[in-house]
This record gives structure tokens, C-alpha cells and sequence, in this order.
């Protein structure tokens, strides 16, 4: 069996670049080990509308990255205009930023069109293709018009929101009927795939029997699959960072104040701006904690050429300036703000140094942040995790403490909390969540979603009343994976 793997942008193939957790983390050692091909944009574009897709192959262990040049005519109006300024926002239920015009639906469509073009070459007799996220919704539909009959599955890495949000998407009717095309869905969360489930029976009248919808003669399965972390990969790393010169520099530098921990892409799913916050007031309302806790906010700069970005940006950077203002001295600060990322092995560091770490996004489909963080800390001293209910890691990490990142308050409170537990309580914490990441590793997650796409079956079939539709003869294995068809 052959896998390959399809995103807008593949990993870098070397583990000391930038690279701030999500997709591109999850991904990597899976491909490695796997033998999967990863396909993606080369982040190049191409002016020659006539040009067929050429990808340029990186052997990747036992995998390989293959990376495309996208059509310049094309790229912004699918990346910029519909995928982020429609989808993102939509998907994370800030439907006041949606901007939308034809142009970019049609760029879209044909961005996905083109990319089918290009896996064409890709498509092997026992193989199948895994494609990943948003900026696809359309792809397998593509495939199908093209001949492609072995089975195609779909992740979805973001929330998928409600009924109601989902239909204010321009064309969502179009995408979602596109969507079923797919034999196999995956979603972060139950509550993910019970949002999905409720579109297709309330807007498009299909109903879902087991884990299956029929439409159009195809049978699309719909499972949950909570993506992982190489839980002992990472906390290696942490382990090996502990000595090397940057994370001695900046143990050195806090002077005895504990560190509390951000690491994001900005946007405005993350809650950065309700976390710096949190810590203004926690200042205000405590001083003995002034010179006793300090936060390092590594905040990637995201999607520049968007002003919503672009705006976000600039109001963080000012928030954060004014905190350090009202709070600092000469000798001391309160908020570390990096606008730049760094490897996967320098963040190990970082988290093993933290003693908080905050992980509080107003939305987010998993956040693997919180699962590095928790898989980097030391066994004997471990820190203690602010996580966001609203978070998918929420659903598994329950030991941490949880917050409501709305509620600055509560937010103020969780952080005194962390850096005042005792360490018993700790490790008692921390341990709890290394159990779960150990049993929900993304090779975990990597071998249950391609298993179950792989036998999945990818053939037309008879249309079905909804009473016909086979259910699965095995149920879930708790949120890992749905039942196997045979």
C-alpha cells in the first residue's frame, strides 16, 4: 500500500528549522517513518497558466517530500482570499471577519482543481490519498472527475463549528456536498463530527446511520481521531536541551523568577492578547509577584498580507508594550515578546524551563503546544498547564487546569494557581497527562486514520435508503478511531 499525503505546505525536511508545532510537527516523524509521500506547495509561484504541476521530490527517511509551484494567477485569491479570510474565520466562529467575493471561490475551486491535476502522477494502483485541512475541502471531488477511485480520506485539524456558523459560508452547501466525496472524514473531537453530522441531516436532509452517509451513490464514513505528538521523541528533546547554551542563557537571565510559557502563530484564535492580559492583572492586583514570574511569549508571525493579521500584530505588539511599561524595571520584565520562530528542538528547551505553561486559544481544533509542553517536562519537577477548555486537547488533558479564556478573572486566578502548586500535586497532575499523550501518540493516530481509510471502501454504491447503510460491525475504540470495515 502506498499513502500520500496532501497539504497546502509541507514541513521543512530538517529538524533544526522553524517550525511552531500544529500540522507540520504532527506530520513530519509519521512521514519518516512511514514511507509516505507528503505533497504540498513549494511556497513558489508560476505565471504560465498552461503549466503543468512538476514536483520536486526530498527523499524524507523512509518517506519523501514532493513539493509544487502553484499558479501565481490563482494562489492569493485561494490562500489569502477564501481559505483565510472565509474558511478560517467561519471555522473558528468569528463569522464578523469573514470577507468574501466570487473571485476568490473561483480561485479556490481551481487551486484544488489543479492540485488534483498534479496527483495524478502520484496515483498508484493499491495506494491512497490522505488529504489534510481547509484549504481542500474540494479536492477529492477533483480526484473523482479526474478517474480516481482508490480511497481518499480527509482530517480536518481545525474545530469544525455549528450548524449555524457553518451555513453562513459563502457556497457551504456546494463545499460540503464537495466534502462527500471523500470516503473517509476525520475531526479532532466527538463534538467536531456531531457539529458535521448535524449540517448534513439539518441543511442538506442526509442521514447519518453507525458512523456512515450515503449520497450520490458514495458511502462517506465519519470518525474521530484526535491527532498526537511522538511523546518520546519530544521529551528527548527537552531532555538534550537542558544544557545547551540557549536554555542555560535563559535559565540565567530569570534570576530566580519562574517562567510562564506562550507559544503561537498569531492569530486571533490563540487568545495572546486575554493571556498578556491575564498577567497585567495578576501584577495589579498581587505585586509580590513582580520580579517573582515572567512570561516568554513566542508569538510566529501569521498571514501578514491580511490586515485582520496585520492589524493583530501591531495591537499585540502595543499590549504588551504597555504592560512592560506599567510594570517593568530596569532590571526586570514581565513579557518576553518574540516575533519570530524557532526549532522544535529549542521550544523542547523552552518548555522544560517553563514552570507555567499557557496554552488558553479562544478556538483551536487540538493545539499540540499543550501536548509538547507536557511531554518536555522534567519527571521529578514537572510545570503545570493552563489549557483552554475550548482547546480539542482539553478533551484528553482534563488534568490540567483548565480555564475559561474569556474570563480574565479566571484566567488571573489559574495562573496564581500554577505557579503556586505544590509539587506533589504536580506531578500527580503531569502524570496523569503523559498516560493519555503515551496512549494517543500521533503514530497512534497516523496508523488508526490510514487503517481505516484503507479499508474503507472506495467504490461506488447503490443508492441506499438511509435504513440500508450499513453500520459498522466493531464500535470506536474510545476517540482514537472508528470501527474498521471489512
Amino acid at each position: 500500500m502506498s499513502l500520500v499525503i496532501v497539504s497546502n505546505r509541507v514541513a521543512p525536511a530538517k529538524s533544526n528549522e522553524p517550525m511552531a508545532g500544529g500540522l507540520a510537527a504532527a506530520l513530519l516523524p509519521a512521514v519518516k517513518t512511514s514511507g509516505a509521500i507528503w505533497v504540498g506547495s513549494s511556497g513558489k509561484l508560476h505565471d504560465n497558466p498552461r503549466k503543468d504541476a512538476v514536483p520536486e521530490i526530498t527523499p524524507l527517511g523512509a518517506g519523501a517530500l514532493a513539493t509544487i509551484d502553484m499558479p501565481a494567477a490563482h494562489y492569493q485569491g485561494y490562500y489569502e482570499g477564501f481559505a483565510n479570510s472565509v474558511l478560517w474565520p467561519a471555522l473558528h466562529s468569528r463569522m464578523d471577519l469573514i470577507q468574501s467575493n466570487v473571485a476568490d471561490y473561483a480561485s479556490y475551486r481551481e487551486v484544488n482543481a489543479y492540485m488534483a491535476r498534479a496527483l495524478l502522477g502520484f496515483a498508484k494502483p493499491d495506494g491512497a490519498f490522505w488529504v489534510h485541512d481547509y484549504h481542500f475541502l474540494t479536492l477529492a471531488q477533483e480526484l473523482r472527475k479526474l478517474g480516481i477511485k482508490r480511497p481518499i480520506g480527509f482530517f480536518l485539524h481545525t474545530p469544525m463549528p455549528t450548524r449555524q456558523m457553518l451555513a453562513g459560508v459563502p457556497h457551504h452547501r456546494e463545499l460540503i456536498h464537495a466534502m462527500l466525496a471523500y470516503d473517509l472524514i476525520g475531526f479532532q473531537t466527538a463534538s467536531d463530527r456531531d457539529n458535521f453530522v448535524d449540517y448534513l441531516n439539518q441543511e442538506l436532509g442526509l442521514e447519518v446511520v453507525g458512523d456512515a452517509v450515503a449520497s450520490e451513490r458514495r458511502l462517506t464514513r465519519l470518525g474521530v481521531f484526535p491527532i498526537g505528538i511522538d511523546v518520546d521523541m519530544f521529551a528527548s528533546r527537552a531532555t538534550k536541551a537542558v544544557t545547551s547554551h540557549e536554555i542555560v542563557r535563559l535559565r540565567a537571565s530569570l534570576a530566580g523568577a519562574k517562567l510562564a510559557i506562550g507559544v503561537d502563530r498569531v492569530d486571533y484564535s490563540k487568545g495572546i492578547a486575554n493571556r498578556v492580559r491575564a498577567l497585567d492583572q495578576l501584577l495589579q492586583t498581587d505585586p509580590t509577584f513582580k520580579r517573582r514570574v515572567s512570561m516568554l511569549q513566542i508569538g510566529v508571525p501569521s498571514r501578514d498580507a491580511i490586515d485582520t493579521y496585520h492589524q493583530l500584530q501591531k495591537d499585540i505588539a502595543t499590549l504588551v508594550g504597555e504592560v512592560n511599561g506599567r510594570h517593568g524595571e530596569v532590571d526586570w520584565t514581565p513579557i518576553r515578546y518574540l516575533t519570530k520562530g524557532f526549532s522544535q528542538a529549542n521550544l523542547a528547551g523552552f518548555y522544560r524551563a517553563a514552570h507555567v505553561g499557557l496554552v488558553t486559544p479562544l478556538h483551536d481544533g487540538m493545539n499540540l503546544v499543550a501536548k509538547e509542553y507536557v511531554a518536555a517536562q522534567n519527571p521529578f519537577d514537572p510545570g503545570v498547564l493552563v489549557l483552554s477548555e475550548f482547546a480539542g486537547a482539553a478533551q484528553q488533558l482534563d488534568a490540567a487546569l483548565m480555564v475559561n479564556p474569556h474570563d480574565i478573572d479566571a484566567m488571573t486566578r489559574a495562573l496564581a494557581t500554577a505557579l503556586a502548586m505544590p509539587l506533589e500535586e504536580r506531578i500527580e497532575r503531569w502524570e496523569a497527562m503523559m498516560e493519555t499523550l503515551q496512549s494517543s501518540s500521533v503514530q497512534a493516530w497516523f496508523t488508526d486514520f490510514a487503517d481505516a481509510l484503507i479499508e474503507t471502501r472506495a467504490t461506488m454504491v447503490p443508492a441506499m435508503e438511509p435504513d440500508q447503510i450499513p453500520v459498522p460491525i466493531r464500535a470506536p475504540i474510545g476517540e482514537r478511531a472508528i470501527a474498521k470495515i471489512h
